[in-house]
């Protein structure tokens, strides 16, 4: 099994990949394999609802969303992480969910995810919120932790003295491998999600 933790910062090295670092090593204990996809310090466009997603991924190859949703359709979990610049996730990596989302949400649906935000201060349960959402319209079970899914610091080193932030992204990943072991357990009894479809009331505005 494989949870694939996105760090939703340019920053490559910054306190976003700090925290998710510490998801991983709780993770590679619990006998999880996990992958950090940076998405770098380009350009993202947005989605602009052309309708022309191929299938594979978006229309548009000229940043890392389609290398992204490939490594998602091997993964069994996610972890979606986010700075917070002005009290809501990042602009880029909103960007980057729309796409992949929308042009590849077969590659989410049913695998358990967690959001979590790294701040100095404040606005991480608004940014908490907005990565949330992509779980809710997916059938992806959100997983939770000892506290809110958030460190504080302005530097890596200060993250790593958030002793609290570092305990809650630690329970993040046993609750992750908890889960995934169970959904594999559950599949091996042949237990496997219903889903319904293809009702859309499109006169409510």
């Amino acid at each position: 099994m494989k949870v694939l933790l996105l760090n939703g910062s340019a920053n490559q090295k910054g306190c976003t990949y700090t925290a998710l670092e510490e998801i991983g090593r709780t993770l590679q204990a619990e006998g999880i394999d996990y992958e950090i996809f940076q998405m770098g310090a380009q350009p993202i466009r947005d989605c602009i609802g052309c309708r022309q997603c191929t299938g594979q991924g978006c229309i548009f190859m000229d940043d890392p969303v389609n290398a992204f949703v490939r490594r998602a359709r091997s993964a069994d979990g996610f972890v979606f992480g986010t700075p917070v610049y002005y009290a809501h996730a990042s602009g880029r990596i909103l960007s980057f969910l729309d796409r992949a989302f929308y042009s590849s949400k077969d590659a989410f649906v049913h695998k358990p995810a967690a959001a979590v935000a790294s701040a100095r201060r404040a606005g991480t349960t608004a940014s908490l919120d907005d990565l949330n959402k992509y779980f809710g319209i997916s059938h992806m079970p959100t997983v939770g932790s000892s506290y809110w899914n958030m460190v504080h610091g302005s530097r890596p080193e200060e993250v790593l003295r958030d002793a609290e932030g570092l305990q809650t992204m630690r329970n993040i990943a046993h609750n992750m491998a908890w889960l995934l072991k169970c959904i594999e357990a559950g599949r091996e009894r042949g237990i496997v999600p219903e889903t319904e479809s293809g009702s859309w009331t499109n006169f409510i505005r």
